[in-house]
C-alpha cells in the first residue's frame, strides 16, 4: 500500500496551476504510484471538488470530501483506487464538526483492513484567538488518535492519519528553527502535543525512515528564496499505529525540481507500506 498527503492550497488552483505545461495534480494523479491520496484545504465545496477532480474520477479514483462550512477555507479529501467500506467526516467534537478539517475511511486493500484520516490543524498565531482555536483541535483530534491506537489490535486494523499538521516536532523539521522559537508551528507546547502522541502509540513514519537529518521538507513559503534555498518546514505527517509503522519501507517528500513547477506551496509526503 502507498499512501501519499498532499496539501493542494486550493483544488481549482491545484488543478489549474501549471496546466499549460502538463503539469499539476491531475497529471500527478496519472502518474503516481498511490493507492490512497489525501488531500487538504480543497478549499471548496463537494460538487466543486468533484468538478475539479471529473478526469480522476473517470479514470476510477472514489472520492470522499469532508466539506468546509466556511466559504474558501479548509476541506480535506482522500482518493483511493478502491471503494471505501466507511466514512466518517469530523473528529468527534460538535466545535469542529462542519470546519472540513478531519476525515477518516475505511478501505481493503490487497485484503488489508485499514483506517487512513486526512486532517488539516489550524496554522494558529501565538497568543492569539487563533491559538486558542489551534489549541482545542488539538485537544479534540488528540481523543480520537487515542481510540484509534488504542483499538487497532482488536480491531485488526491498523491507521494511518495524514496531512497538514502546522507543527514542526523537532530542530531538524525546519530549517530557521531559531528564528521562529515563539512562533506558531514551532512552540514547545505545540511539539510536546506530537512527543506525546508518540509516547502514546503512534510513530511518525517519515522520520523513522529519515533519522538524524534535516528534513525531508514538505513545505515552503512562495515568497523569496525560501524554496531555491530548502529553507522549508517538515509539517505533514504520516503518523501510523506500530502495525503499520512496521512495515514502511520508503518514505520521502516528491519535492518539484524548481521553483516553477511547483503547482502547491506543500509538496506530497509519500510512503509505502508492505
Amino acid at each position: 500500500m502507498i499512501v501519499t498527503t498532499i496539501n493542494v492550497n486550493g483544488i481549482r488552483a491545484a488543478v489549474k496551476q501549471r496546466s499549460a505545461e502538463n503539469l499539476g495534480l491531475l497529471p500527478w494523479l496519472t502518474t503516481t504510484r498511490a493507492d490512497v491520496v489525501c488531500l487538504q484545504e480543497t478549499r471548496a465545496d463537494d460538487d466543486q471538488l468533484a468538478g475539479a477532480l471529473a478526469p480522476a474520477l473517470d479514470d476510477g479514483w472514489h472520492l470522499a470530501h469532508a466539506a468546509p462550512s466556511r466559504k474558501g477555507r479548509n476541506g480535506v479529501a482522500v482518493l483511493a483506487r478502491v471503494p471505501f467500506t466507511d466514512i466518517r467526516a469530523g473528529c468527534g467534537h460538535d466545535e469542529f464538526a462542519d470546519h472540513g478539517r478531519y476525515l477518516e475511511v475505511d478501505l481493503n486493500i490487497g485484503g488489508d483492513e485499514v483506517t487512513v484520516a486526512s486532517i488539516y490543524v489550524p496554522t494558529g498565531e501565538a497568543e492569539t484567538e487563533r491559538q486558542a482555536e489551534k489549541e482545542r483541535f488539538l485537544a479534540a483530534t488528540e481523543v480520537r488518535l487515542a481510540e484509534l491506537v488504542d483499538g487497532a489490535p482488536a480491531r485488526g486494523r491498523e491507521a494511518v492519519v495524514c496531512g497538514d499538521w502546522n507543527i514542526a516536532h523537532a530542530e531538524a523539521d525546519l530549517k530557521n528553527w531559531r528564528g521562529n522559537r515563539n512562533k506558531a508551528g514551532f512552540l514547545p507546547e505545540e511539539r510536546q502535543w506530537v512527543a506525546d502522541r508518540l509516547a502514546a502509540g503512534w510513530s511518525d513514519v517519515v522520520r523513522g525512515l529519515h533519522p538524524g537529518v534535516d528534513g525531508p521538507y514538505s513545505w515552503w513559503s512562495w515568497r523569496g528564496k525560501a524554496f531555491d534555498n530548502d529553507a522549508g518546514w517538515r509539517i505533514d505527517y504520516q503518523l501510523a499505529t506500530a502495525g503499520l509503522a512496521a512495515r514502511a519501507v520508503a518514505a520521502g517528500t516528491e519535492r518539484p525540481a524548481a521553483y516553477a513547477l511547483r503547482w502547491s506551496d506543500h509538496a506530497p509526503v509519500t510512503v509505502e507500506y508492505r
